[in-house]
């Protein structure tokens, strides 16, 4: 679920989801920490639906507490880059300027936890599809191996969000984004939840549901 770091593992591409969200920093932090091999290339995708996600900053997580570990340092970059764009944003929906210095941060946190990784960002519209859908596009137009996306789970999602769809997503919100994503990705797609700042990851992907990671 992890990976390893030997650096002869078969070069794959993983893409994360990332925005300016508690679960989509505990995304980046799974990646950075457990998933990111340094043969890796990394692709950050950013789906830009504005009328969704500027509200998110002023709930965005706090700066952890100080520590030595690489994990903490590296959680600390991801931390600090979010913490930049909230401060860029400045709580009025910015636009463009803002969505760009936020991938180019999370960028930087990838390279500094990993110097040899490729990474990429992309920044796509929703264009009338909804964001599972889009995310799920790319994954296949550039042959993505591994997906990561931060996932808030919810009282109705724990009860329904485990039923199958045999269809897209249209009138059936029984399957939010990242179980929609779980079930239907042709590459492995991991969950993640982050359980407090030190008590490890919750991670769900199609053959693993609940999986305890400590951080």
């Amino acid at each position: 679920m992890g990976g390893g770091r030997a650096s002869t593992a078969p070069s794959r591409k993983v893409m994360v989801v990332v925005d300016p969200t508690r679960e989509s920093a505990a995304a980046l932090q799974y990646a950075i920490s457990h998933a990111v091999m340094d043969n890796d290339q990394v692709i950050l995708l950013h789906v830009d639906n504005p009328n969704s996600w500027r509200n998110a900053i002023s709930t965005f997580l706090k700066r952890p507490n100080g520590g030595g570990s690489t994990n903490s340092n590296n959680n600390n970059n991801v931390h600090a880059a979010a913490t930049a764009t909230a401060a860029s944003d400045g709580g009025q929906g910015g636009g463009a300027t803002a969505d760009v210095d936020f991938l180019e941060e999370m960028k930087k946190a990838c390279k500094v936890a990993h110097p040899k990784v490729k990474v990429g960002t992309l920044r796509v519209e929703l264009e009338g599809k909804d964001k599972a859908s889009m995310i799920m596009a790319q994954t296949k137009s550039l042959g993505v191996d591994l997906l990561v996306i931060g996932q808030r789970r919810s009282l109705s999602t724990a009860i329904l969000g485990y039923r199958r769809t045999g269809g897209a997503m249209k009138g059936a919100k029984m399957l939010d984004t990242a179980e929609y994503l779980i079930e239907n990705s042709k590459c492995t797609c991991v969950a993640v939840q982050k359980k407090g700042q030190n008590a490890g990851y919750l991670l769900n992907t199609k053959t693993h549901r609940n999986f305890w990671l400590l951080a």
